[in-house]
């Protein structure tokens, strides 16, 4: 049984007119699209909105009680103008005459010719307002919003009027032509004409007889139009628990595929390269990384291949976990790629491998050791074309055994000989398409590692890497020392900003580094984001983005090349636009000590391994999300040496972008703010590419709040898909999945 009516167009159930109305401006043209547009919250007639709590520039519905109504002439163009200040009543009582606007729990709002506000819109009415809260003049406001008098409703005639004001009123996500109570009108249409009886259920039975789930048709209903809170509250439960079973059937499906895929097992050898490797290791592992390594090894020895994500702070080890992890496939007669984000974590991946090797390397830093060697081969878009030619020889031959490169290895003439592993450094810059294609180069699908040093929580690893296995380095090894941060307020402290040079001045008179990090590259640009990263919302930017000029590298070095603390200091620029010789060279020159001080944007951000520098400045830190500052900061306090980071802001004490830089002064525990960068920027496309906040693709769920519910719905989920791998058996819930899943989404899942 299918759920054709779900996917019926809307003009056949709500007419034409209707229908075409809903699409112009929500985009929805089948009934279950209009069915799962869901409430965004729900409004009690006898409360008024705490209007301390309406969100600035966006689109609120709120309900409040009219204080005052005036019209005046306008001077400088035609009509009139009518103002109307509204109240939640926490302002206490007003004076009779006495305006109101700017006492808190007021709002004002104005209307251009506004006649049949001015008429209805008399003090002491109660009001139903939905439009774009504005700042005007220090107060908030709301400009031609739509309205709808609650005193009479004429769509319940004759209710007792206890029972109306207990009657929850739902807010739809609104768009500026389309009110929540014209939505709410069409849903009404909609619900009246609608099959819901014919409606087959995706959740299995006895899930819903063990959490006592209303009936589909009925929680539609409810949802919809509640007479309860009660009511909506069953109904809300029920779709939240659907839409979490639904996406991790997708994940345990996936998982059940890739399972089912075919691999080369790379067994470990006995007396091989990693035997060599690990009796040359200068330092004993810790428990974690001997742990995780025990994993690997047993994976990659299964015939199916390994699917695995390894998180860990910053400088907690991963890279010689995976190293160990490509030896064991060069030992078994397989090749490693490893895949960098960027050139210069490219090339530093290949020196920090080739050093770690020692003689272990063929073309060895000190000549190699019999058979125990391994050639390591970089490739890139930008080497020169003899060093490339050789580099695509040696993989396509086998000759090299591990092949480290930035998407140059993913283009068509790239081949290898015998791709077994691909170990995939900072998940969150690739797309799906860069991840099949290095897929595409194996013969049979290759074992797959995925390493992240951004901090994910428990939740967003359940639903976002929910087809990958979990692993999770959280300790140290010894010799990084503590970083401490502060926030430096230039608003509440002018004169730190001078004193920021001389603090970096000691720090190189002491024989240590500095990074300056900027938010952009010169004055003529709007930043050097890298693409994944959280750039600034609107919310951000409101009125302190146009009023000030942004850090950029360029402007800072020419200042700096003048400030007295720090004169005959060797400065140097880096950022992603100079050409790839001009980096690697300036990079050459920090790690050697040559350059102090070293101003940059983010390209710093991963990777960069500089065991002499002890102070990081990060210019407007505001501009850059939580986890970013988080792997800014852990490029210092590398090499035994304790590191500071100053997070240097213009902004007021009391602005919600400075709430970040809190956050990251109060810990260094990357999955403690990790949690807390979810709960600032919203979930984001959890499941689409962009996840730098704004909507989420999930409806109902939060994977912050719900971890209980996900933890249920993936135990439930695991046994549905273990004991019928392509849900025959689930027609219906199959069906939910690919109409969850568009094919974006599917794409996205498909990260293996």
């Amino acid at each position: 049984m299918m759920n054709t009516e779900l996917e019926l167009g809307l003009e056949r159930r709500i007419g034409k007119r209707s229908a075409a109305v809903v699409e112009k401006h929500l985009g929805i043209t089948t009934v279950g699209g209009l069915l799962n547009y869901f409430p965004r919250r729900y409004l009690s007639r006898g409360e008024l909105t705490p209007i301390s709590e309406v969100p600035l520039d966006e689109e609120v519905t709120l309900i409040a009680r009219v204080i005052s109504n005036s019209t005046r002439q306008m001077r400088a163009r035609r009509g009139s103008l009518t103002d109307v200040v509204i109240s939640d009543d926490a302002g206490g009582p007003h004076r009779p005459g006495h305006p109101g606007a700017g006492i808190p729990g007021t709002l004002k709002v104005s209307f251009f010719n506004g006649y049949r506000a001015r008429a209805e819109l008399q003090p002491g009415r109660r009001a139903m307002f939905s439009g774009k809260v504005t700042r005007y003049g220090g107060s908030l406001g709301l400009t031609n919003p739509d309205f709808l008098l609650l005193d009479e409703d004429p769509d319940t005639p004759g209710m007792d009027p206890e029972k109306l004001a207990a009657m929850p009123i739902p807010v739809y996500p609104a768009t500026a032509k389309l009110t929540s109570w014209s939505i709410q009108k069409v849903i009404s249409t909609l619900l009246d004409t609608v099959d819901l009886g014919a409606l087959a259920d995706p959740l299995p039975a006895a899930v819903s007889a063990r959490e006592k789930f209303l009936p589909m048709p009925e929680a539609y209903r409810l949802i919809h139009a509640p007479q309860t809170p009660e009511d909506w509250r069953r109904a809300r439960d029920r779709f939240r628990y659907q839409e979490a079973l639904v996406l991790q059937s997708a994940l345990a499906r996936r998982r059940a595929q890739l399972a089912a895929e075919e691999a080369t097992a790379r067994r470990p050898v006995p007396d091989g390269l990693l035997a060599a490797f690990d009796r040359q290791l200068p330092f004993t592992l810790t428990a974690g990384q001997s742990a995780v390594g025990k994993t690997l090894a047993g994976e990659l020895s299964q015939d199916g291949p390994m699917n695995r994500l390894l998180q860990g702070e910053v400088g907690s080890g991963k890279t010689i976990v995976a190293l160990r992890a490509m030896l064991q496939v060069v030992d078994a007669g397989g090749q490693a790629a490893l895949l960098a984000p960027t050139e210069v974590l490219a090339a530093q991946h290949f020196d920090s491998i080739r050093r770690t090797l020692g003689p272990l390397a063929s073309d060895g830093l000190l000549g190699g050791l019999g058979d125990h060697t391994v050639q390591v081969s970089l490739l890139t878009g930008s080497m020169p074309t003899a060093a490339r030619k050789q580099a695509l020889l040696d993989a396509a031959s086998g000759t090299a055994g591990i092949v480290i490169g930035t998407h140059a290895l993913l283009s068509d003439n790239v081949s290898f000989y015998d791709l077994g592993l691909i170990v995939v450094d900072e998940q969150h810059r690739f797309g799906v398409e860069q991840r099949d294609a290095l897929r595409g180069k194996a013969s049979k699908p290759p074992h797959l590692l995925v390493m992240t040093a951004t901090p994910i929580p428990r939740t967003v690893a359940m639903t976002v890497f929910g087809d990958l296995e979990t692993s999770v380095l959280d300790e140290l090894p010894a010799g990084r020392a503590p970083i401490s941060t502060h926030v430096v307020g230039l608003a509440e402290n002018p004169g730190w900003a001078s004193r920021i040079w001389s603090r970096s001045r000691e720090e190189i008179d002491a024989g240590h580094q500095v990074y300056v990090v900027c938010p952009k590259i010169g004055t003529d640009d709007d930043g050097d984001f890298s693409p994944g990263e959280a750039e600034p919302g609107p919310g951000d930017l409101e009125d302190d983005g146009a009023a000030r000029e942004l850090a950029s590298v360029t402007g800072v070095v020419e200042h700096l090349r003048e400030e007295p603390a720090l004169a005959g200091i060797p400065l140097a620029p880096l950022h992603g636009r100079q050409d790839p010789t001009v980096k690697s060279g300036t990079m050459a020159s920090f790690t050697a000590n040559e350059t102090k001080l070293l101003v940059s944007t983010t390209v710093i951000e991963v990777g960069v391994d500089v065991h002499n520098a002890t102070l990081m400045v990060i210019l407007d830190a505001d501009r850059f999300g939580i986890s970013q500052l988080h792997q800014l900061r852990g490029r210092v306090g590398r090499g035994g040496l304790p590191g500071t980071c100053l997070l240097v802001t213009a902004l007021e004490p009391g602005h919600p972008s400075r709430r970040r830089l809190d956050a990251v002064a109060a810990t260094t525990d990357g999955f403690e703010l990790s949690q807390e960068d979810l709960k600032l920027r919203r979930e984001g496309d959890i499941l689409g590419s962009s996840q730098s906040g704004g909507r989420s693709t999930l409806k109902l769920l939060r994977v912050l709040e719900h971890e209980d519910i996900i933890a249920r719905a993936r135990q439930d989920a695991q046994e549905i898909v273990g004991r019928d791998p392509s849900l025959a058996d689930h027609p219906v819930l199959a069906e939910a999945i690919n109409d969850y899943l568009n094919p974006e989404k599917e794409a996205f899942l498909e990260r293996g």
